[in-house]
Order: structure tokens, then sequence, then C-alpha cells
């Protein structure tokens, strides 16, 4: 019997050669799709869904294209994972750790074909990685004793975050926005706390924080449109039952009073429902499901705010944010556990009515509403301004900075490149090779924003070779500059997290030497 037939007839596989070629050119070509979203001068991508409705979005965010994408290349399914884990993890960096899992890819690619084994090029990317952290450890600024300063911290790391981003020209507005929406949580990195509203119309400039909380509903009819020091029952049941509207059942009447007799049940039992509610003391009453006129009707007599279809999400926010609890019983009131808020309120936003729920319980709750030209602008707008709100958080608790626009690449490298003189044998190229890998980084932002990234990247070697130097690229003016003085900073733990995951994935890709890939299931074998 042949060797290969122990696989099924339509299974292929690839060995050594071929498939590091394989899975090195899918992981590149995914690297080269997100490489021109990187810096402050990146472009956008549009992508079409072929579903129905053919919906599109238009975004410069990492992780949202590459999950957006149907990928068969097993090794770009690795990068596509980790700028997935980026988002989770620390939500801003996700294009940066795709390009530098690519590049080292395409370093490990020519070591290979100079005939050094891909598993002394993974020991040596393992202590280059090692030695590029200490580096950056070295250099990183920490200001948390001193609240001024920390504050102008997270502003500048807001602003860095956002120049990427659709938010580049209001980044001022939005930095302030995000920072005082952070500072609200005190320390928490739960952003459930933050709302973010969208509502088209308005230009992103007319953005802004509201705190507590604002539900996007509007008040019933002839109901109170302000309650003071509200009692609020978060609810998750049905009150639609005043009429009879039991499908498929068969009642035998005499006649039309019994009908009536049976409706006047059914209303007394909601009546009964409404009671036990009203009998908590409360004076808003929020319901997840719908409410019927009949009971409205009864709620709006005792003066209680009734809410229906409060939105799938928001109940819960709603409920963490005033400190209440979900209630779907109501026989026994001292075990229900009721939020609280100083004010209800009907506010306009552009042409829609909203409530809005002041002094609530948790006091870090707040809500940032969106104002847009279009939903496609706001839903890139949300997803920059919560990369921003990512960062800040993580780094209000861990308050160690470093300056940014390719100077962390650089600090890496040079130390990497020292590292690799001293090291002997074999490793020694895999080390410079991870230098190299970094240095494209700085390359890339200055190619997107059409400089000569060869050029400048010359003079930031050579300014870096100077102790204590601040020097990055400076895309707005094309030239080295300093980015102290232009305020560009970045969150140690983002850096950190790139560099780390990066080099996970380029090892896992090149210790690759076989794919296997099965055979498609037959469909008649099913019968």
């Amino acid at each position: 019997m042949p060797i290969d037939k122990i696989f099924k007839d339509d299974a292929s596989e690839e060995k050594g050669e071929r498939a590091r070629m394989a899975s090195f050119i899918g992981a590149m070509a995914i690297a080269d799709l997100v490489k021109s979203t990187l810096g402050p001068k990146g472009m956008d991508k549009i992508l079409q869904s072929t579903g129905r409705g053919h919906s599109v979005t238009v975004t410069n965010d990492g992780a949202t294209i590459l999950k957006s994408l149907h990928i068969d290349n097993p090794a770009a399914k690795v990068l596509v994972d980790i700028s997935k884990v980026q988002d989770d993890e620390v939500g801003d960096g996700t294009t940066s750790v795709v390009v530098l899992a690519g590049e080292l890819l395409r370093e490990a690619e020519k070591l290979v074909t100079a005939k050094i084994h891909p598993m002394t090029i993974i020991a040596g990317y393992r202590m280059a990685a090692e030695c590029a952290r200490d580096a950056l450890l070295k250099r990183v600024i920490d200001n948390k004793e001193n609240a001024e300063k920390f504050r102008s911290d997270l502003m500048k790391i807001a602003m860095t975050t956002l120049c990427s981003k659709i938010l580049s020209q209001d980044k001022e507005h939005f930095a302030e926005m995000a920072v005082d929406a952070v500072f609200r949580l005190k320390g928490s990195t739960n952003l459930e706390a933050i709302q973010i509203i969208k509502k088209p119309g308005g230009s992103l400039r007319d953005s802004f924080l509201d705190e507590g909380f604002i539900l996007d509903k509007k008040i019933g009819i002839g109901q109170p449109k302000r309650i003071e020091n509200a009692k609020i029952l978060v609810a998750n049941t049905a009150m639609d039952t005043d009429k009879v509207k039991i499908y498929g059942a068969r009642v035998r009447v005499d006649s039309m009073t019994k009908v009536a007799e049976i409706e006047g049940a059914e209303k007394e039992k909601m009546k009964d429902k409404v009671n036990k509610i009203l009998a908590h003391g409360i004076n808003c009453f929020v319901n997840r499901q719908l409410i019927y006129n009949f009971p409205e009707e009864l709620f709006a007599d005792a003066g209680v705010l009734a809410i229906e279809h409060a939105d799938f999400e928001g109940i819960e926010r709603l409920g963490l944010v005033t400190g209440g609890e979900i209630a779907s019983t109501f026989d026994n009131p001292e075990s229900v556990k009721l939020g609280h808020c100083k004010l209800i309120e009907e506010i306009m936003i552009g042409e829609d009515k909203l409530i809005h729920f002041s002094g609530v319980e948790m006091g870090q709750a707040c809500s940032i509403v969106l104002r847009g030209a279009s939903h496609h602008v706001l839903d890139e707008a949300e997803r920059s301004l919560h990369d921003a709100l990512c960062v800040l958080s993580q780094t209000v608790n861990d308050s160690r900075v470093l300056l940014g626009g390719g100077w962390p690449e650089m600090v890496m490298a040079k130390e990497v490149d020292e590292l690799a003189r001293k090291t002997a044998g074999k490793k020694s190229h895999a080390i410079e090779a991870f230098s190299r890998a970094l240095v494209a980084i700085p390359t890339t932002i200055a190619d997107n924003a059409g400089l000569d990234s060869a050029e400048l990247v010359a003079q930031l070697r050579a300014e870096h070779h100077n102790e204590g130097c601040n020097a990055g690229i400076d895309v707005i003016s094309g030239a080295v500059g300093d980015m102290e003085e232009r305020g560009i900073y970045e969150a140690f733990k983002v850096k950190q997290a790139v560099l780390l995951s990066a080099t996970e994935a380029a090892e896992m890709i090149l210790r690759v030497d076989e794919i296997i890939t099965c055979a498609p299931r037959r469909r008649e074998d099913r019968m």
C-alpha cells in the first residue's frame, strides 16, 4: 500500500519547504493588508459584506478589519487571532501587533533560506524579545504620584491613540471626554459603566459627555416627565395580558357576557400584578418587555413612570448603574433590590427625546453621546473612542508610559543590536533579524505618511546613539522630532503586549513544517 493512501482521497498535505512557504506567505499577506492603516496618516478600508443588505463598514481598526475577513490560510488565522486578543486585552495596538509579527516572519524566511534551523531562529527571537522588553522597562516614565502630571500623561496617551483614527481632527475634545470618563471609573477597567449613544446628525464636534445614564427611550403618554429621588424597579416581565389572546385554546361560551367576564378576569389579574409592583414603593418602573395601554394607565394614575422595551444590553447596564437588580417576580418586595437616582427627566438630543437618569448610585457611570454625519462615521467614532477608553483604563492601573512615534521601537532595536554583537553562534543572525523587524514599524509609519522612510529611519538610528534621546518620527512636519515636546505618548502595557504577542505568534508559525488539510465530508455519506 503506497504511503500517501493514509489520508482520504481529497485530503492534501504539504511538507517541509512548501508548508513553510505557504504559512509565511499567508502571514505576510495579512500583515501587508493592514500595514497601510498604521500610524497617524494611515488609510481606512471599506469592508462590504456579501450578505443581506450589503452592509458597509469603513474602518482602520486592525482588529475590526481582520475580524471581518474570511481567511483560508491557516497561518493568516493565527495573526487574526493575535489581533483579536490584543483588542480584548488592551484595546489598542491591533495593527502594530500584526505588522510586527509579519515582519518577524519576513526576516525568518530569509534566515531559513540561508539554512538556519527554525529552532535556532526561535531561540534567537526569544532572547531578543526579552532584551527588547528590558530596554523599554529601563526607559518608562511613571507619574502616578503626581496627579496633575498623570492627568496630562493620560491626555497625551488619549491624543496619540486618537491620532491615527477618524477622531484625529477633534482629538483634544475627545481626549478630554475619554480621560474624564475613565477618571470616573476610579481605577476599575469595567467599561460597562461608560455608555456610548450614537445619534446621527450634527458633527463629531457636537459630541459630549454626560454624567449619569441616558436611556434611548421615550416617556409614555400622560406620565410624569420629571421625577426627583427616583426609586427604580428594573424588571423583565410580561405586562401584556389584559385581553384574551390565548391562541389555539377553545373556550365554549353561551353568550358574549361570558367573554366579557373572562376579559374582566384577565384585567383583574393585570391589576393585581400592577398593585404588587406598586407595593414596592417605587416611582419608576423599567421593563424589558412591552407594557399594554391598560397597565400603563394604572402606572400613570399612580404617578409612576413606566418605560417599556428598555433595550436589551441597556437593561443590564441600567441595573448595574442604578444599583438595582432585575426582578421578574413581585410577591415579596423586601427581597427585591431597587435602583436609585436623584433625578429622571426627558432631554432632547438632535431630533430625539431620551430619558436621562442623573445622580445615579454607581458614581462612576456616565454616558458619551456621539453625533456625526452618518451611521458609518458614528460606528467608526465609537470604535476609536473604545480604543482610547481601553488604553486609558489600563494605564490608570499600570501607570507606566513611554514616548510614541516609533521611539520605543528604535530604543528596542538599538539594545537588541548590541545583544546580537555579544551573542556567539547562529543565534546572533536571528537576533539581528529581530531588530530589523522592529525598525519596520517606524518605517511603515513614515511610508504611510508619504515620507522618505529610508532617510528618516537612518536619521533616527543615528540620533538614538546618543544617550537619553527622545527622537521619533514627527509625521506632521515630516522630519525627525522630539517626541516629548510633541506630547506623543503611549502606554507601556500596550507596547509590551504588542511585543510579546507578535513574537509568540511568529514563533508558532515558524514551528510549522507540515500542513494537512482534511478531506471535505461528502454529502451522500450522511444517508
